[in-house]
């Protein structure tokens, strides 16, 4: 493709972008000043750094974060970040070096973030949930040149000493070594540019292994806002519930969100049934963000006692919902639930709306504007509706490559998700299981998810993985991993998938657990499973 018409088509995009920003009010009416201003915070830290400067511009006094300190306006998260930034640069930090985040969701998080986009900084965000000598060695990996962490987490970091300083973003006695003290030390004036935009390194879940560094340049588009909004009505000046984890793709992705779109954020370092839903009731606020799992501990808690008429929006992401906890979802909460299918290499893919998951519950929806989304079979060939093959996908806001080398497959420009799945005639995406999954019994193809949806349903089953195990007979059979809500035995288990799917597909073996290994985006951690 000529360079001259893929600027027409990039142009063409961000125009279709725009309309779906200015129908959600990111893009409206602002005084000179204000525009003046946004536009300065865009060209000198890029979108990440340049949002909040944005939003202090259009919505200065009104409040951007609420947690268990207290409120923040978004002119005050402004500066609090200016200042931060500027007490970094005055240490030698430099554009493209490494600044690492591990927190919990709190202002600190959201402080450090911002500071280091401002500073134009390679943001690395750790997961709290990974073992010390994870961490460790991820830290190390990644180049990680400054660290910001919570204090529960300063027994796991022996060993990282990164060279521009250690700083605590959350303490009980925050003292000079935190940044509260740095931010209180330094001018909340504007930090000058910095040379550089931003990059931020997410990283993979690890369910299966290590986890992987996945950079993203600072998008310099529409293309976040305008895909999201194209199916889902966030809008400005909403109330927005973070329980996803920031430093996951789903946590981070509605964060930078709720502060583009002037909303405020309600943040809570652990996540908690009763204190979410008190939360949505005494805030009334609109929209929330969460995992499958975190709703289904809301349900399993009760939310019939709460009032809960203000929520617009359940945004769920970050692992498989399924088509049972999204029934008992939309009878709980109404139609409010959408359902987003992505990845941390490829970003978004798909959104379910309500109109979607009322006529097919386990269904992820339909492609974002921006997104392409293809079936290809095993001779990369696309695939037929109602056809299972590999999913790919192709837009704008896709990673770079892993850290340590190495990228996803790619057929026609497209990135493959690691998943397969098939349309339905109405043009709906279905996720069918991991490619890497799949296991032949007796010459059979099968997809745990299939055997997971089915034992879901089960009135005494509250949730349930299944894997591969080896099989003399067969050559592999499955394994369930099951919760219940009241006493199930093995032979009960194993008649009602007999009585539901093929006789191949019905477990060898069950085990019954308390609860499922999980990482904090709600995944099934079934390299765990497997050593159980």
């Amino acid at each position: 493709m000529s360079k001259g018409k893929e600027a027409a088509l990039r142009a063409g995009a961000e125009l279709n972008y725009s309309r779906y920003a200015m129908r959600s009010g990111v893009l409206g009416v602002m005084s000179p000043v204000a525009l003046a201003n946004s536009g300065l915070a865009i060209a000198r830290w890029g979108l990440i750094g340049g949002a909040v400067g944005v939003a202090a511009a259009r919505w200065g006094d009104k409040t951007a974060v609420v947690d268990e300190r207290g409120e923040l306006t978004f002119a005050e998260l402004h500066k609090r970040s200016n200042a931060l930034a500027n007490a970094w640069l005055a240490r030698g930090l430099q554009p493209g070096e490494g600044v690492a985040i591990l927190a919990r969701n709190h202002r600190g998080f959201l402080d450090a973030l911002l500071a280091a986009a401002k500073c134009g900084a390679r943001i690395i965000l750790l997961n709290p949930d990974f073992a010390g000598p994870q961490i460790r060695d991820v830290a190390t990996r990644e180049g990680t040149d400054l660290l910001v962490y919570d204090d529960e987490y300063a027994t796991m970091l022996d060993g990282v000493t990164p060279p521009r300083g250690a700083f605590r973003a959350w303490s009980e006695d925050p003292g000079q070594h935190s940044i509260e003290a740095l931010m209180a030390s330094a001018p909340s004036t504007a930090p000058p540019r910095p040379g550089a935009h931003a990059k931020i390194i997410l990283l993979t879940s690890g369910t299966t292994g290590t986890p992987k560094g996945a950079p993203r340049p600072d998008p310099m588009s529409l293309a976040p806002i305008g895909g999201i909004t194209s199916r889902v009505p966030f809008s400005t000046n909403g109330t927005i519930e973070v329980c996803a984890p920031m430093f996951h793709t789903l946590g981070f992705a509605h964060a930078l969100l709720a502060i583009g779109m002037g909303s405020t954020m309600v943040l809570r370092r652990r996540f908690s049934p009763q204190a979410t839903l008190e939360s949505i009731q005494r805030n009334r606020s609109t929209g929330m963000i969460v995992a499958p799992v975190m709703l289904s501990r809301m349900l399993e808690h009760g939310v019939s006692r709460y009032d809960l008429s203000s929520l617009r929006i359940i945004f769920v992401a970050g692992a498989q919902l399924g088509a049972d906890l999204c029934k008992r979802a939309m009878e709980a909460f109404g139609p409010v639930l959408y359902n987003m299918y992505g990845s941390t290499e490829v970003a978004y893919a798909t959104v379910a709306t309500p109109e979607d998951l009322a006529a097919e519950p386990g269904c992820v929806g339909k492609p974002v504007a921006g997104s392409v989304v293809r079936i290809y079979d095993d001779d990369d060939k696309p695939a037929p509706a109602g056809v299972t093959g590999r999913i790919f996908v192709g837009n704008t806001v896709q990673f770079e490559g892993y850290t340590g080398g190495g990228t996803k497959a790619s057929v026609d420009g497209l990135m493959a998700t690691g998943d397969v799945g098939h349309f339905d005639a109405g043009g709906r995406l279905f996720i069918d299981g991991r490619d890497d999954d799949m296991i032949v019994s007796g010459g059979e193809n099968v997809f745990p998810g299939e055997v997971e949806e089915l034992l879901a349903s089960h009135p005494s089953v509250v949730e349930a993985s299944v894997l591969g195990v080896p099989d003399e007979e067969y050559g592999a059979r499955l394994k369930a991993f099951v919760v219940t809500r009241e006493t199930l035995d093995e032979d009960t288990v194993k008649q009602y998938v007999k009585q539901n799917l093929a006789r191949y597909k019905v477990p060898r073996e069950v085990a019954f657990v308390d609860e499922l290994p999980r990482n904090p985006s709600g995944k099934v951690l079934k390299r765990v499973l497997r050593e159980m």
